[in-house]
C-alpha cells in the first residue's frame, strides 16, 4: 500500500492522521469569515482547511426544486448558488492559510473550479457525490495531483469502478474515505470499519469523512482502525445562517476532536510486545518468584509447606514460578530463611 505526500505531510497506515478541517461554505460569502475559519483551523492543530469551490450552474439543474433535509423553501439550485466561493479569494486564502502554517484546500465541483485551483492546493478532495462523475474524475487524475475521495452515497461496486477510473486515467496516490450522506448522520449509521473494507478491498490509504455531531467518537474510533485521514465539518457557531452550520463543530469541539485523534495515536503505540522501561520498577518488585514460606535446613525437603510463588518486592528475587513443580520434592543444599529467594544454588545436586 503506497504512502503519499501532501505537501510534506506523508499520508498513510503508519503515518500520523491528517486531519481535515472541513469549513466547507460556512464562510457565508464572507472573506473575513473565511480567515477567521482557518485561524479555528490552526489553534486546534488540523493539518489543512478545506473550503469548496463550485458554480450552481455546473453543480445542478436549474429547475432543481427544494431539498427537505435543508429546511430552505429556496430551490437547492439558489441555495448553492448563495453558497459559491468567489475565485478570486482563493490565492488570498492560499497565502493566507502559508503564512498559518496550514494547508489550503477545496474540494471542486466542477472542471472549471478545478482551474481555477490547481495552482494553489496540494491534493485533490473528491466529494461523495462527485465520486462517480468519471469524466471529472478523469480530468483530476491528468493533473498528477494526489486525490482524497469521499465515498458516501455509493455502494463498493460503484467505489471500485470509480477506483478503476482514476487509475486508468494514471491517478497513483488515492486514498478513500467512508462516509455517509446523511447531515447529520447518526452514530449507529456512521460504520466506521468500513475504513478496513476499502482499504483491504483497493489497497490504499483508507479514512473517514464524518458528519456525526460527536467530535469525539467516530473520529477517534477511526484512527483505532488505521485511517489515514479524518475530515470533518467545522464552524464558527452553529446558530449561523446556511445549510452545514447547524451539523458542524464549533471551535471547542474542532479542538476536542483533533486531541482525541493525537491521544489515540499515542495509545495505539507499538505492535511490539516487550518489557518498557515505564514496567521496571513493578517489574522487579511485583513479579512472582518461588520464596521460602518458612525457615528450610540444609537436607530438607522443598514442599508445598514450606515454598511458595510470591511476589519479591524488595527481598532477592527466587526462580521462575514456572519452575515451582520441578522445585517440589528436591533438597535444599544450605539453610534457606524465611522469605528468602531460592535459585539454583540452593538445591543439593
Amino acid at each position: 500500500m503506497g504512502v503519499f505526500d501532501i505537501g510534506d505531510r506523508s499520508v498513510g497506515p503508519t503515518e500520523p492522521t491528517f486531519v481535515i478541517a472541513e469549513a466547507g461554505s460556512n464562510h457565508n460569502g464572507d472573506l473575513g469569515t473565511a480567515k477567521e475559519l482557518i485561524d479555528v483551523a490552526v489553534e486546534a492543530g488540523a493539518d489543512a482547511v478545506k473550503f469548496q469551490t463550485f458554480r450552481a450552474s455546473d453543480m445542478y439543474v436549474e429547475d432543481s426544486g427544494g431539498v427537505e433535509y435543508l429546511d430552505d423553501d429556496r430551490s437547492i439550485y439558489d441555495v448553492i448558488e448563495s453558497m459559491e466561493m468567489p475565485y478570486e479569494w482563493i490565492p488570498e486564502l492560499h497565502d493566507y492559510c502559508r503564512d498559518r502554517d496550514i494547508y489550503f484546500m477545496s474540494t471542486p465541483f466542477d472542471e472549471r473550479s478545478a482551474a481555477e485551483l490547481a495552482e494553489y492546493v496540494p491534493a485533490w478532495k473528491v466529494a461523495s457525490y462527485t465520486s462517480s462523475h468519471h469524466p471529472f474524475l478523469r480530468h483530476l487524475a491528468e493533473t498528477d495531483k494526489p486525490i482524497v475521495m469521499s465515498t458516501g452515497a455509493h455502494d463498493l461496486d460503484e467505489v471500485g469502478e470509480s477506483v478503476a477510473t482514476l487509475r486508468d486515467a494514471g491517478a497513483t496516490e488515492l486514498a478513500l474515505l467512508q462516509c455517509v450522506a446523511a447531515y447529520p448522520t447518526p452514530l449507529e449509521e456512521i460504520n466506521v470499519r468500513v475504513i478496513q473494507t476499502l482499504r483491504e478491498e483497493f489497497d490504499v490509504p483508507a479514512g473517514l469523512s464524518d458528519h456525526t455531531l460527536d467530535p469525539v467518537t467516530a473520529p477517534s474510533a477511526a484512527v483505532a482502525l488505521g485511517a489515514s485521514v479524518v475530515e470533518k465539518h467545522f464552524t464558527l457557531d452553529k446558530t449561523m445562517d446556511g445549510p452545514d452550520h447547524q451539523f458542524a463543530l464549533e471551535p471547542d469541539e474542532l479542538d476536542a476532536m483533533v486531541t482525541a485523534i493525537r491521544d489515540t495515536e499515542r495509545v495505539l503505540g507499538s505492535d511490539e510486545k516487550s518489557v518498557l522501561d515505564v514496567e521496571t520498577e513493578l517489574y522487579d518488585i511485583a513479579r512472582r518468584r518461588i520464596h521460602a514460606t518458612a525457615d528450610i535446613e540444609a537436607g530438607d525437603q522443598f514442599t508445598e509447606d514450606n515454598i511458595g510463588v510470591l511476589r519479591s518486592g524488595q527481598r532477592s528475587k527466587g526462580l521462575h514460578p514456572k519452575f515451582y513443580d520441578e522445585l517440589l520434592g528436591e533438597t535444599a543444599a544450605r539453610l534457606v530463611s524465611k522469605d528468602e529467594g531460592i535459585s539454583w544454588d540452593d538445591v543439593a545436586n
